[in-house]
């Protein structure tokens, strides 16, 4: 079952002045005031309104990356197709490719750094599963949680796929999930007594619940999906 929450205010203005920004481009460009150029206008700035949500959303340093990269992209290509920058493509791709390759190196590092903690702490009782921090670029991941204090974590879609499978898990309370989704697709599966609590906000992109209700008292267990949906889509079925 799906239930809505009051959403950040703060977040909802950023979102609400950059769709703004795209209309006056838009309108402009309709009036014959300026010569809209998709190369120059649209792309690089979705890359960099996405790459400040991204940014503004994360909880990890593999994030703060990951938005940053893409701002910078946006901000290159702009500035480039503008005539400001002489650089060319057989420069800027690999240069791209570096930065993703940084965010990798960061992601990994985070992980080592929680792995040594754990192995060092004897006396922690944390499951690894009980939190998750996925990212797909470009490509893909299945993957099956059994965890039974599952707390939520982090997926982030880019051009790629993510199908996280939660229905042998269970939930103390509530769990948060942060979602980024920009042209790729997430799909979750859930058990048949979680309540799915979706807080986010899809842009051109679609957040579809497909789970059926609980019969029975309600059993408290909450699964809160956070983030944004761009041009892409979320699905949530059990």
């Amino acid at each position: 079952m799906k239930t809505r929450r009051e959403r950040n205010p703060a977040t909802q203005m950023i979102i609400g002045l950059f769709v703004i920004g795209l209309g006056m481009l838009f309108l402009l460009d309709n009036l014959g005031w300026m010569d809209l150029d998709l190369r120059i206008h649209l792309i690089p700035t979705v890359l960099i309104g996405a790459g400040i949500l991204k940014v503004m959303q994360t909880r990890t340093q593999s994030g703060i990356v990951i938005g940053g990269v893409m701002i910078a992209a946006g901000s290159l290509i702009m500035l480039k197709e503008m005539g400001l920058i002489d650089i060319g493509w057989r420069t800027l791709w690999p240069l791209l490719m570096i930065a993703a390759g940084v965010a990798v190196v960061v992601k990994s590092t985070t992980n080592r750094k929680a792995l040594e903690q754990q192995v060092l702490d004897p006396l922690a009782k944390s499951d690894p599963e009980s939190a998750v921090n996925y990212t797909a670029i470009m490509g893909g991941f299945k993957h099956r949680i059994t965890t039974q204090d599952f707390r939520g974590g982090e997926i982030t879609a880019i051009m790629g796929g993510a199908d996280l499978d939660l229905r042998q898990s269970s939930i103390v309370g509530d769990a948060v999930l942060n979602v980024f989704v920009m042209c790729g697709g997430i799909t979750l599966k859930v058990p048949i007594d979680w309540t799915v609590v979706f807080d986010g906000t899809p842009i051109m992109g679609a957040f579809d619940e497909k789970t059926v209700p609980p019969t029975g008292p309600g059993s408290g267990k909450r699964l809160i999906v956070r983030g944004y949906v761009i041009m892409g889509g979320m699905e949530v079925r059990n």
